[in-house]
């Protein structure tokens, strides 16, 4: 296997006496699209900026490419931090070429893509605007434009989709499905735990500045187990405490976490003894939404 995009090993950062992360290791392959999850506070976005030497580290390693971080690099990177920032005052299409040849391209090509991308995401007719007369799912917009102009080889977003409506969501993830197959690598922040199993190959889930969960999507989902049961019906779910217990009982929807040993069979013969009209009844592994919730409680 080729060597990594993002290699992190034994990191740890420290401020003043408190550990925001501890002894933190995880790889980013090529061409991959890679989740950094976990809670407020619990050091992702510390993480990030120590990679691309915004922070320094307390201990450990973080490479690029197998390198730390350098000016050599900025223009094969893309990053769209959390805090967002544009020179509002300025023109949409000249903001866009500006950093566009800030990338190293030529004025000429910084152009051609910032007029396709204005077009694409539909903002053709605002490219003479001033910026702070756009709305702000606008300047999101033009914000991850200015991120990814120089067609980046690597692409690290910090809650890309946070504020933005369920459309502009939708076009911001069918632009990343876009430039992952065309060969970019994909790091991103979220806690939409549907974007993640939309468009993640792997994930990594911190707690406290440690690392709980690594590996591919799947993977994790099969580590907690198929030991839930989904269950559509009509009535009220009974307790049978000796062989589940109820995670969510809502709109005629319940999830049902058998107990170690329990099958399906005895489930499903214990509710049909009940006075409760079943239109639905499998076995599925637990959501990542359900994953985050349970091991973010512990």
């Amino acid at each position: 296997m080729a060597d990594p995009v993002v290699s992190i090993r034994n990191f740890s950062k420290q401020f003043n006496s408190t550990f925001v992360v501890r002894d933190l290791s995880f790889d980013v392959q090529a061409g991959e699209t890679f989740a950094f999850l976990g809670a407020n506070g619990s050091g992702k976005t510390t993480t990030i900026r120590c990679l691309l030497n915004i922070l320094q580290p307390t201990g450990g390693e973080l490479l690029l490419w197998g390198k730390q971080y350098s000016i050599a690099l900025a223009a094969k990177i893309g990053y769209l931090p959390e805090e967002r920032g544009l020179y509002v005052d300025s023109n949409v299409l000249e903001t866009m070429v500006y950093f566009g040849t800030l990338k190293g391209l030529s004025k000429a090509d910084a152009t051609a893509k910032a007029t396709a991308y204005l077009e694409r995401v539909g903002l053709a007719d605002k490219r003479q605007a001033r910026i702070k007369t756009l709305s702000s799912g606008q300047q999101q917009k033009i914000q991850l434009g200015l991120t990814i102009i120089n067609s980046p080889e690597l692409l690290v977003l910090d809650e890309p989709t946070k504020g933005l409506d369920p459309v502009n969501r939708d076009l911001l993830l069918d632009t990343l499905t876009e430039m992952k197959s065309a060969g970019t690598t994909i790091v991103f922040i979220t806690h939409q735990m549907e974007e993640v199993e939309k468009v993640a190959d792997r994930l990594v889930m911190i707690k406290d500045g440690r690392r709980v969960l690594y590996g591919g999507v799947e993977e994790v989902k099969r580590q907690f187990g198929e030991n839930r049961l989904h269950v559509d019906f009509t009535g009220k779910v009974p307790h049978h405490d000796d062989l589940y217990t109820i995670d969510r009982e809502e709109n005629n929807v319940a999830v049902l976490k058998m107990l170690d040993g329990v099958t399906p069979d005895r489930v499903f013969k214990a509710l049909a003894k009940d006075p409760l009209s079943i239109s639905r009844f499998e076995v599925a592994s637990p959501s990542l939404q359900d994953i985050f919730v349970h091991v973010q409680s512990q």
